[in-house]
């Protein structure tokens, strides 16, 4: 089930929204977190409901270890115990495949099917077990507020990677009816809404033209291949602060704060400051869970960067292109370090500047199908398969002879009609002076956060109700 789909916005989300406020009113609070927990299950389930079973069985199992963490002399047995179990799970079901075809090429697929979610529940796990260890002395919370917190569905599917600290003692407080946190949640809920489904779907399209066309053997001139670039590069930015604002907008509905996942990454002025604004609780469980414990910046700090990245890379997805993404930032966040050690800060405009390129470059491989389609579009990028423009523009503007060729169409570029080029030059202009120039919706005022839901409000309902099909979010697929 998709949040922006009609089956979610006026059949499950009204349900379970009014049945828990309904509950959580009139019964007790294990009674909210007991409808909670099954209508997050039936969100999962809708998907694919045999995989309800591994979901329920990680909740439960992870629950016990943790009480065995806590009980036993040896707790540190019981943690490996337990990641061993949520990462060999992982490293079956996503990994399996891969890790056959490397060993032997020729070997057929072993059809497993990638459970719903299972990369962000299992870090949910993995965080649960690690911080129990590092702190026996804390009480296990009681089954039912640890499965909420897992399946709680605003973050069940694609994250925020929310903490139990943070998050658990929410979910068992008694509160009552908030009708501040209720519109809040919606106005946040509804902008991201539009950043999806108006803006991320859009601009998606015209990346799949490109990137499709590279995959399939063709060669792309210097702008069909920005164009695509340009495009994807707005298409995952608007996708996930859309789903991240949804998400935060749907926990606050329930009375539940979320941490901010999604800070404007574009306008970073360096590789560092990006991954602290892009995926923010991902970054924070990679340096926490991850980095820190290799050694950080205390010893061989180059290759802890490299292997969390590399790592980070994996986990998005079983495939060279991600790996290779991977190494590609952890070679700029070493880089970028070895710098600040060496030399004076860049101007804040051309850090921002040499940081967007970089970040917009390593996305090709991270997009593309195959390393062939990666390099030609990297090819097309350089220019080295000649500039073209459409001929109605040449003719309009005589001098742009002079670097282009006169095109009847650019197969590669939108649909191909004529007035295709300016119609993605005007919505790459308006995309990206929105993700340079604005501030996120968290830093607008209500006054702007309102004309934003008006502006976009029709264009989210004719993409929601009378769109062909729902477009999935693209970490869905990680």
């Amino acid at each position: 089930m998709l949040f922006p789909s009609p089956v979610f916005l006026i059949g499950f989300l009204p349900v379970t929204l009014a049945g828990f406020l309904v509950i959580n009113r009139f019964a007790c609070r294990g009674a909210a977190l007991a409808w909670l927990v099954a209508a997050s299950l039936a969100f999962y389930g809708w998907w694919n409901p045999w995989h309800l079973p591994l979901l329920a069985g990680s909740i439960l199992v992870n629950h016990a270890i943790v009480g065995r963490i806590r009980a036993s002399a040896c707790p540190r047995r019981w943690l490996v115990a337990g990641l061993a179990l949520n990462l060999g799970l992982l490293g079956w079901f996503k990994y399996a495949d891969f890790l056959l075809h490397i060993a032997r090429p020729a070997a057929p697929s072993l059809g497993i099917i990638l459970p719903l979610a299972i990369s962000f529940f299992t870090f949910q796990q993995v965080m649960f077990l690690v911080d129990a260890a590092r702190d026996p002395a804390q009480p296990r919370p009681a089954l039912l507020s640890y499965a909420a917190f897992v399946t709680f569905f605003p973050h069940l599917i694609a994250g925020p990677i929310v903490r139990p600290s943070e998050i658990i003692p929410q979910l068992t407080r008694d509160s009552r009816f908030d009708p501040d946190g209720l519109t809040e949640g919606l106005l946040t809920f509804l902008l991201g809404l539009a950043r999806k489904c108006v803006l991320a779907d859009l601009f998606g399209g015209f990346a799949d033209t490109g990137f499709d066309a590279a995959a399939a053997g063709h060669d792309l001139t210097l702008f069909e291949a920005w164009y695509a670039t340009l495009s994807y590069a707005l298409q995952i930015y608007f996708d996930f602060a859309g789903y991240s604002d949804m998400a935060l907008g749907l926990a606050r509905m329930f009375g539940i704060r979320f941490p901010l996942n999604f800070d404007s990454p574009y306008q970073a002025r360096n590789i560092s400051e990006f991954w602290r604004r892009w995926h923010i609780t991902l970054g924070a469980f990679l340096r926490d869970y991850l980095y820190i414990p290799l050694g950080g910046n205390r010893r061989r700090h180059a290759v802890n960067l490299m292997a969390t990245m590399l790592l980070a890379g994996l986990w998005h997805g079983a495939g060279w292109n991600f790996v290779l993404w991977g190494g590609l930032h952890g070679a700029m966040l070493a880089l970028h370090a070895q710098y600040r050690r060496l030399f004076r800060p860049l101007p804040a405009r051309v850090g921002q500047a040499l940081t967007l390129l970089a970040v917009i470059l390593a996305w090709v491989p991270f997009r593309a199908a195959t390393a062939a389609a990666s390099w030609r579009m990297l090819e097309g990028l350089a220019g080295l398969n000649g500039i073209a423009l459409p001929r109605m523009i040449v003719s309009a503007m005589p001098p742009l002879a002079i670097i282009a060729d006169p095109v009847s169409v650019m197969p590669s570029l939108g649909d191909a009609r004529t007035l295709s080029f300016p119609e993605i030059t005007a919505c790459l202009a308006l995309g990206w002076f929105i993700v340079l120039c604005l501030p996120n919706i968290h830093r607008m005022s209500l006054a702007a956060r309102h004309w934003a839901l008006t502006s976009g409000f029709a264009l989210s309902v004719q993409a929601v109700f009378f769109a062909p099909h729902v477009a999935p979010f693209l970490y869905f697929r990680f």
